[in-house]
């Protein structure tokens, strides 16, 4: 999601589109979730054949939208507004809270490494502590930026360190060292009326942060990655929405194993080489000035040779999944990495869009994902805000299909209202999603396309530090 304070607050950027194109690249028609061609019911739950819901835990004392996932071993670790909850999920049909912390500041993205929390905040805030208030962008002594914290008690996190960044930390992402742990912090929108947020803002934050002393985690770089500005952008028509200025980056997936990263940055999508943790080098970079607004995430395939990005098309606040907007927009962008004359290039190849008309009550745009680590295939499963959580296979790049979904029917049948899965990723064996209103999903899937996936156990899981499950 963007950044509560540019999007959402911009009615304008909710706009219905015009029509778009429904045969192009052979994408199909989207349907409606239920077997008889009608929207579901508010709040009721339906799922394809092969998706069981095995158990909801609904939103406790912290009343903010509910965001990222982290994992580790036998917790999840649950990003909200408001700060974070850690779950035991040792019985996934059966998950138990462990504890809660109150430290509000928005988006609270939340990546786990050994002993180390770390914490995304991109809101102003009077100062560092999980204390401090909201308050104006624009006053001199406003703090964003990543926290830290050490989970060697669960029940009990305890906060050591606070790095200030420039914008604020929209998201982060983990390269993990032996010794160091270094952050690449994802941010945007500069503005010449906010102190802590100034232009040009054209590259990435690297924190690094020394595992043994987390306690002087430190800015250690600010590499460019737009020498040039990047994406200018491309105002909005009456056929098409408003492609974004690139200033900055919404998120960035690394592959570590590959000394490889994908950032999602705004107007542009690109490739990077991460050999050097603290001085990435943009290997590839693409525009989408037709069908792609808002470039949001990026995800690798297990062999690293094919990208997904998102387009988060009216912030993540709007209804984008009806039959004005159509199967092109607010959808994701598959893109092979191809070698060509010694250099490493991103291809595009389709979109991929869940196949259901939502309502026009529900926000729903293509958000956060996770591969499904299936033998032989390129399986994704992905939430859609309202539009519930979607499985597809993308082994052939050109030829995506959904061969899975869970969904809830509208929050409201009357009104455009917040909510739906944030996050959805697969973890040794099921699908967990965080819901912005509801609460936290356990999901599991039965099919023979993702079943040589369940044996697949792996210790640690945050999604935009790519592991590899070979």
């Amino acid at each position: 999601m963007k950044r509560l304070r540019t999007a959402l607050a911009r009615p304008g950027r909710l706009a219905t589109l015009a029509a778009a194109a429904i045969t192009l690249l052979g994408l199909a028609v989207p349907a409606p979730a239920t077997a008889d061609g009608s929207i579901p019911g508010v709040d009721e739950v339906v799922t394809s054949a092969n998706v069981e819901h095995l158990v909801n835990i609904p939103k406790q004392s912290l009343g903010g939208f509910n965001t990222d996932l982290a994992f580790q071993g036998r917790y999840a670790f649950a990003g909200n507004y408001d700060g974070f909850v850690i779950y035991d999920i040792s019985r996934p049909t059966s998950p138990k809270m462990v504890s809660q912390v109150l430290c509000p500041g928005s988006q609270n993205d939340i990546s786990v490494s050994g002993n180390l929390l770390v914490l995304s905040t991109d809101s102003s805030r009077s100062d560092n502590s999980c204390a401090s208030t909201s308050q104006s962008a624009a006053e001199k002594s406003s703090w964003e930026g990543v926290k830290v914290f050490d989970i060697s008690d669960k029940a009990n996190p305890r906060y050591v360190a606070a790095v200030e960044t420039a914008c604020g930390s929209h998201t982060h992402t983990l390269v993990p060292g032996k010794r160091d742990l270094f952050v690449y912090v994802s941010s945007y929108s500069p503005s010449a009326s906010f102190p802590d947020c100034q232009p040009p803002h054209d590259g990435i934050s690297v924190v690094k942060i020394p595992r043994n002393h987390p306690e002087k985690a430190a800015v250690t770089a600010f590499p460019v990655l737009f020498p040039d500005g990047g994406n200018p952008g491309v105002p909005p028509t009456d056929t098409q929405a408003r492609v974004s200025e690139t200033t900055g980056c919404h998120d960035i997936t690394a592959f570590p194993k590959l000394r490889l990263a994908a950032g999602a940055c705004m107007g542009d999508g690109i490739l990077m080489d991460i050999s050097d943790p603290e001085r990435p080098k943009v290997l590839d970079r693409v525009q989408d000035n037709v069908n792609f607004s808002f470039w949001h995430s990026a995800t690798f395939n297990e062999r690293g040779n094919k990208v997904v990005f998102t387009d988060e098309l009216g912030g993540g606040g709007g209804a984008e999944c009806n039959a004005a907007i159509g199967p092109q927009r607010g959808a994701d962008g598959i893109y092979d990495i191809v070698r060509k004359h010694g250099k490493s290039k991103l291809v595009f190849r389709n979109y991929y869009k869940i196949p259901r008309h939502q309502a026009d009550t529900e926000n729903c745009v293509a958000h956060n994902g996770s591969l499904i680590p299936a033998k032989g295939r390129d399986i994704m499963v992905q939430a859609w805000y309202q539009g519930g959580v979607s499985v597809w296979d993308f082994t052939d790049s050109s030829r995506p299909k959904e061969i899975g979904f869970f969904e809830r029917g509208p929050i409201s049948a009357d009104t455009l209202t917040l909510g739906g899965s944030w996050s959805a990723y697969y973890y040794n064996g099921y699908i967990y999603s965080n819901d912005i209103a509801k609460g936290f999903d356990v999901l599991k899937i039965s099919d023979r396309r993702t079943d040589s996936a369940r044996g697949i156990r792996i210790a640690e899981l945050n999604v935009q530090t790519q592991p590899d499950y070979r």
